[in-house]
C-alpha cells in the first residue's frame, strides 16, 4: 500500500467536498427554485464533465492554467510555482469534473420540497434566508450528503484528469489511481490489488449508503 498516495488522495478528496459542497448547494438550490432563460445551458454545462473524455478535459484545464493564462500566470506571480503540477491545480481540476456529482443530487433534492411547503413557510412570516435553512436544507440533506460521498469516492478514484493536470509527484500530487498504475506498469501486482480493493470497498460502501438515503428520500416523499 502506497500510504503517501492515500494520503494525497484523502486530502484531495476531503478539500474537494469541503470547497465545492456550499458551491453546490447553492447551485443547486437556484437551479430547482428559479427559473430563467438559459437554464437547460446551465444544466448542460453542469453535466458536461460527465460526457467529455478526461484527456479533452485534461487538456482545456492545462491551458487554463498556463503561465501564458491570466489564471495561471495571476497564480505563479503570487504562490511562486505553476497552477499545474501542482496540488492547488489539482484541486481546481477535482472540483470542476466533480461539479455534476455535486450539483445534480443536489438540485434534485430541493426540486422533490413541495412548493406548499414554501408557500406556507413563507406565510409564516420567514424570510427567505430562513426557509432555505429551517426548512429547505433539512428535507434536503439526503441529497446533500448523497452529493459529499460521491465527490469524495469519485475523486479518490478520480485518474485522467488528474494524471494530467498533476502529474505524477511523490507526496503531492500522485494520488491512489495514479500509484496503482505505476505499480501495474512494475509488474507488482500484490500492492495492485490492495489499493484496488481499498478503492473497491470504498466505493461499494458508497453506492450502497447513497441507494440507502435515495430510498429513505423515496419513503419521506
Amino acid at each position: 500500500m502506497d500510504f503517501a498516495a492515500l494520503r494525497v488522495s484523502s486530502l484531495l478528496a476531503l478539500a474537494t467536498v469541503v470547497v465545492l459542497l456550499p458551491l453546490g448547494v447553492w447551485a443547486g438550490h437556484a437551479l430547482a427554485v428559479r427559473t430563467f432563460r438559459f437554464k437547460p445551458v446551465v444544466e448542460a454545462l453542469v453535466a458536461v464533465p460527465l460526457i467529455l473524455p478526461p484527456t479533452v478535459l485534461g487538456f482545456y484545464l492545462l491551458v487554463i492554467f498556463s503561465p501564458r493564462s491570466p489564471l495561471g500566470a495571476a497564480f505563479e506571480a503570487v504562490a511562486g510555482q505553476t497552477l499545474a503540477f501542482s496540488f492547488a491545480g489539482l484541486l481546481v481540476a477535482s472540483m470542476i469534473v466533480n461539479i455534476p456529482f455535486v450539483v445534480q443530487p443536489i438540485q434534485r433534492a430541493f426540486e422533490s420540497v413541495p412548493r406548499e411547503v414554501r408557500e406556507a413557510a413563507a406565510c409564516c412570516g420567514l424570510t427567505p434566508l430562513q426557509r432555505f435553512l429551517r426548512i429547505e436544507i433539512p428535507l434536503a440533506w439526503p441529497g446533500i450528503l448523497t452529493a459529499a460521498m460521491l465527490a469524495f469516492a469519485h475523486t479518490l478514484g478520480e485518474f485522467g484528469v488528474v494524471l494530467m493536470v498533476g502529474g505524477n509527484i511523490p507526496g503531492e500530487t500522485r494520488t491512489l489511481s495514479i500509484a496503482i498504475y505505476d505499480r501495474l506498469q512494475a509488474f507488482d501486482d500484490q500492492a495492485v490489488g490492495v489499493m484496488a480493493a481499498t478503492l473497491l470497498v470504498i466505493a461499494v460502501a458508497t453506492l450502497s449508503v447513497t441507494t440507502w438515503l435515495g430510498r429513505a428520500a423515496g419513503r419521506r416523499g
